[in-house]
């Protein structure tokens, strides 16, 4: 019997004693067996501190990015192996693709993110501030990556998506992981992970893996790492109150399983495509992956005039949905987990049949293709109605982690919002309608207890990617019983993983520590025109001081009738009085167009590829005719960018600080000028 190895301090090592059989979820075959006995997790998290920070930490964002990149592409290319296995786990082929190419699609979206991260191991967080009147003294926040490791503690339902999507934000951090996933299902996490290892993308002790128990590994915590859970509300609370992670202050994220609801508007009739689209996104949150999702749903919200018409409906799709052996084309439903989790699931449905009733389905029986209902862990999708959802608490409380879903009627949007809310915070909720009022109402009511609202209708349903879809530039989370925590989020879930710390000092000693130019720091004399200088040789702060210029009544007239933008503050024969200018004022954009007249050097051709941009472009002073000019011109960013294919110009992205100053030496006017530079090479 295959005997499944935990990957720790750089080995490939086997659990002792004869640890956990695991089970096709299909046939009831035992296919592994999982322990993690007598691994020395204390030399784990060492090694994960010792060997995989530092050599993460010596990364930039954009060296980290592509490695994520490569590790996709990778993968990629062991889908048929990733497939075979996850079949055993009752997944059918839609629910691991989910699984799979969605973990794999995670580390491509944070790949993308090295964009929006300097090419450094740190980076700002936020803006500068100016703590003194002369200019001397301010103040920014930097993020460093956490010089600790991430223990993942994951579900069973998604055995690869969950680590990746995971391990994704960590390792673009530059902090290594240690994953423990289900042992239900962790030999497919464990196949998955093999072949990462082989790989050798990820540089040693990045990545490290239990298949089995967790052990004493939360006894060895610091501040300087981070846990993270997913799974239920009850085992989240007892790895969240661990002594070692109270004493030590340990960041703590937990996605834990919630009851989240759909809404289904009061517009919405049966002639209406958004009925279809509601009993279709139900249908579907119920059937895939045997709803073992965190984010499947679990309470239907229907007017109360709707209830009956709207069950009917459902239980009808249901009825179509195709059960059995998840390698048969035919079918479209699998099996659960395990036949523990099955009995899981029929336990909480008593409960809830204290104060509900089944009007679909059955847990006593179910028909399947090609297989054996009572070998495999089977269960048909279960339809429960609740007719009075104010009166009784448990359809609120109780979650069957599987196809179960319960109906519900309300009469306002009022009693909706207040419904949604009984379930004390959930990852999601769904409202289908039509009606823009209605929407803005339910979101605004009932933000406060969902991580995320998804509002449906035919406008957007080809393109959504259903309520129970988490996306990696979306936060993943909720309050209350679903954890109070977030993942993922784009640049957001990177920041768990790092220690944002405020810095204060000079200008010019502030720029020296970020590799930002800050405004007011000291300028370096360049040399030559920096136009003149490949990406390669620009330093941060060199500063071009340009000649001046006197902007008259006749540029103004000239520009307004170029631009065709004749607003009446810019024409001399304006009464004035009672608007906020003295006389005829000059186009803000006529004013930038001028300073890029004076700071560009356009007689030759240069390394200056082309114009990328403007950001936080400013009028800060009017200037009226006469005004005199100049412009202090600074190398405030560098962003490499990584060629397209071998016939792409080598460059990169160069930030421009513009300050355009008068006689009296204010500036009036500042901006972000972004140009496209070509390396040398």
């Amino acid at each position: 019997m295959n005997k499944l190895q935990n990957f720790v301090s750089g080995k490939w090592v086997s659990g002792e004693g004869e640890g956990t059989a695991l089970y096709n979820a299909v046939t009831g075959d035992q296919v592994a067996i999982a322990s993690s006995k007598g691994i020395d997790f204390k030399s784990a998290v060492e090694y994960a501190r010792t060997v995989g920070n530092p050599a993460l930490r010596k990364m930039t964002f954009h060296q980290r990015g592509n490695m994520l990149k490569a590790l996709a592409l990778h993968l990629r290319t062991r889908l048929d192996k990733f497939y075979a296995v996850s079949f055993q786990t009752g997944a059918t082929k839609a629910d691991s693709w989910i699984d799979i190419e969605g973990g794999i699609g995670n580390l491509f979206a944070n790949a993308s993110l090295r964009r929006k991260f300097p090419d450094e191991f740190f980076c700002i967080d936020g803006e500068s501030h100016n703590l003194g009147k002369n200019n001397s003294f301010m103040g920014t926040h930097i993020l460093v990556p956490k010089e600790g490791v991430v223990v993942h503690i994951n579900a069973y339902n998604f055995p690869v998506w969950g680590m990746l999507e995971k391990v994704a934000v960590n390792l673009l951090a530059g902090v290594p992981a240690i994953v423990k996933p289900a042992t239900v299902t962790s030999y497919l996490t464990e196949a998955v992970v093999r072949e990462i290892i082989s790989s050798k993308i990820l540089p040693e002790g990045a990545l490290q893996l239990i298949c089995g128990s967790a052990g004493d590994l939360l006894d060895h915590m610091t501040s300087q790492d981070v846990v993270t859970f997913t799974g239920s509300a009850s085992t989240g609370l007892k790895l969240k109150s661990h002594p070692v992670i109270l004493k030590e202050s340990v960041p703590f994220n937990m996605e834990a399983d919630s009851l989240n609801c759909i809404i289904l508007g009061t517009d919405v009739t049966p002639d209406k495509p958004e009925w279809d689209i509601f009993v279709k996104e139900v249908r579907k949150e119920m059937t895939v992956k045997a709803g073992q999702k965190c984010t499947a749903i679990r309470r239907i919200f229907v007017p109360e005039n709707k209830i009956e018409d709207m069950w009917k409906a459902i239980a009808s799709s249901l009825s179509q949905t195709t059960i059995g052996n998840p390698l048969n084309e035919k079918v479209r439903m699998g099996s659960l987990a395990g036949k523990e989790q099955r009995e899981e699931v029929k336990a909480q449905v008593q409960k809830l049949l204290a104060s509900s009733q089944i009007i679909y389905g059955s847990l006593d029986s179910v028909e399947v293709i090609d297989a054996d209902s009572n070998k495999g862990a089977f269960l048909s999708p279960v339809l429960l109605m609740n007719e009075k959802p104010f009166a009784t608490t448990a359809a609120h409380e109780v979650e069957a982690f599987g196809p179960v879903s319960t109906i519900m009627p309300y009469k306002t949007m009022d009693d909706a919002i207040a419904l949604s809310k009984k379930g004390k915070g959930s990852l999601c909720s769904s409202i289908v309608t039509t009606n823009e009022s209605l929407a803005k109402q339910y979101v605004l009511g009932a933000a406060t207890h969902h991580g995320r609202i998804l509002v449906l209708n035919s406008d957007c349903a080809k393109e959504s990617t259903g309520h129970g879809s988490p996306l990696p530039l979306l936060v993943h989370g909720g309050p209350g019983r679903a954890g109070g925590g977030e993942e993922m989020g784009g640049v957001r879930g990177v920041k768990h993983y790092m220690q944002r710390v405020a810095i204060q000092g000079s200008p010019t000693m502030i720029t020296a520590i970020t590799n930002v130019y800050q405004q007011n720091a000291k300028g370096k004399d360049p040399g030559k025109h920096p136009f003149k200088k490949y990406f390669e040789e620009l330093q941060i702060g060199d500063q071009l001081i340009t000649e001046k210029r006197v902007i008259t009544s006749e540029d103004i007239d000239r520009f307004a009738d170029l631009s065709g933008d004749h607003f009446y503050a810019h024409l001399k024969d304006t009464d004035f009085t009672g608007t906020m200018f003295e006389k005829q004022v000059a186009h803000g954009y006529f004013i930038i167009s001028a300073a890029a007249g004076l700071f560009v050097d356009s007689y030759e051709k240069n390394p200056v590829l082309l114009n990328y941009g403007i950001d936080e472009l400013r009028f800060t002073k009017p200037v009226y005719p006469g005004t005199e000019i100049h412009i202090r011109f600074t190398c405030k960013e560098k962003l490499p960018q990584d060629p397209k294919d071998e016939n792409d110009i080598p460059k990169g992205i160069v930030k421009w600080l513009v300050e355009i100053i008068d006689e009296t030496g204010e500036v009036t006017g500042v901006a972000t000028i972004l140009t496209m530079v070509a390396k040398r090479s």
